[in-house]
């Protein structure tokens, strides 16, 4: 007979976001004249890049050609590719990262859901609340919790992220093996210091832990006090996973391209205690279960890092850093209490009302879509996520819209 993963049926019922997406569909079907302005889930709006199209095209017009074409390439990514990541994201700021720790992907949502494979389904786990649900849900998926009781699952160390502390979590409270953090922080926009990471740092060098760091804004940080990558940090390599992404640096949401990295003087344990390094197990995961990005979309991103490419994506973050900064304005004029919006494309919105609600009076009035904060985590109840991925043009609409719905509710 053949069985399935039981733990599959510990997760809840749906997706965050695929009960947006029924939500926003039931909503247009019954006002099919009324136009909706989405600002609920992080996708990019804007085209991409012109110098990484021209990369694209020359890309594409030598997978034409017999003398130029490319079958399988490295499952690790092209040196070329791999090269300009070390070099621009992490040498030049002072991180030793060599491009052979840089693993090229299709998506840190995929790797950090990964990740956690390699690692024994006794470790235990925290993860900070509010939170990216993928951390979360894989870890459910692996058998490393108990069941669902009063919105969180047993064997879950929760990492709490409140207004008093400005949703950077405290360190816990007892040991834990595997900790995931993410700055600038997707749900609420927080940024962390360099002295708030370097504690978790030495946390987990303390307690032989790992963290699990997901970098993938860091392009919207604006404040150069604020570190950009973990390997900022003294002793990082030795305790850390870095996650990053093209996907909102160069608007790469539907072209996928991502990158994880593993340096190689990070470490885990076995049950007798004797270290492993976690490059090497990472590297035969990643070589063995995935066939590699294709070679145009790594030309593109690799035009990201010219002198023009960089120009360029700077200008698309700073247009919806233009957004959030209009965002965080107007809902702070009304009242609101906002995280987020200065160093992050997120801007974290305390109602003061059950945020599903908050969701629907926004929905129904405005019609513009946020994201209820409750969908990530105890902790987001009472609040609600916009994004500001979208045009100038929409976002301002939108603000009118909300300025209008919450002056008369």
């Amino acid at each position: 007979m053949i069985r399935i993963n039981e733990n599959y049926r510990k997760l809840q019922a749906s997706y965050l976001f695929s009960d947006i997406a029924k939500r926003v569909n039931s909503f247009q079907q019954a006002h099919p004249d009324r136009r909706i302005i989405k600002l609920g889930i992080g996708d990019v709006t804007r085209a991409l890049p012109s110098a990484c199209i021209s990369a694209f095209h020359r890309a594409v017009d030598e997978m034409a050609d017999d003398a130029t074409f490319r079958g399988y390439g490295p499952e690790q990514g092209y040196p070329f590719l791999r090269e300009k990541i070390a070099r621009y994201d992490y040498q030049e700021r002072g991180a030793d990262i060599s491009a052979e720790e840089v693993f090229i992907s299709d998506g840190a949502k995929c790797d950090s859901g990964n990740i956690q494979e390699i690692f024994a389904d006794s470790v235990v786990v925290a993860i900070p609340d509010p939170v990216y649900p993928v951390y979360l849900d894989t870890n459910v998926m692996a058998g490393r919790t108990g069941p669902y009781k009063d919105g969180r699952y047993e064997g879950i160390v929760y990492l709490e992220g409140t207004r008093q502390n400005g949703f950077i979590p405290d360190l816990p409270d007892r040991p834990v093996d595997l900790i995931y953090l993410c700055y600038p922080n997707n749900p609420t926009g927080a940024a962390i210091t360099k002295p708030q990471l370097k504690a978790w740092v030495d946390y987990a060098r303390k307690h032989r832990a790992l963290l699990l760091y997901d970098a993938a804004y860091e392009a919207f940080v604006r404040d150069e006090s604020l570190p950009k990558t973990i390997y900022e940090i003294d002793g990082a390599r030795e305790v850390a996973i870095e996650f990053r992404s093209f996907s909102k640096t160069a608007g790469f949401t539907g072209t996928r391209c991502a990158f994880t990295v593993v340096p190689k003087s990070c470490q885990a344990y076995m049950a007798d205690g004797q270290s492993v390094l976690v490059h090497s197990l990472w590297l035969r995961r990643h070589t063995t279960k995935f066939n590699g990005v294709s070679y145009p979309v790594q030309r593109a991103v690799e035009a990201a890092y010219d002198e023009e490419g960089r120009r360029q994506c700077r200008e698309l973050t700073d247009y919806y850093l233009e957004n959030a900064a209009l965002i965080r304005e107007k809902m702070t004029a009304m009242g609101y209490d906002c995280i987020g919006g200065e160093n992050s494309p997120y801007i974290w919105v305390q109602g003061h009302i059950d945020s599903w609600k908050f969701f629907d009076l926004l929905l129904e009035k405005a019609g513009v879509v946020c994201t209820p904060g409750a969908g990530f985590g105890r902790c987001g109840e009472g609040y609600i996520r916009i994004s500001a991925f979208n045009s100038h043009e929409n976002v301002q609409q939108a603000m009118n819209r909300i300025t209008e719905a919450l002056s008369s509710k």
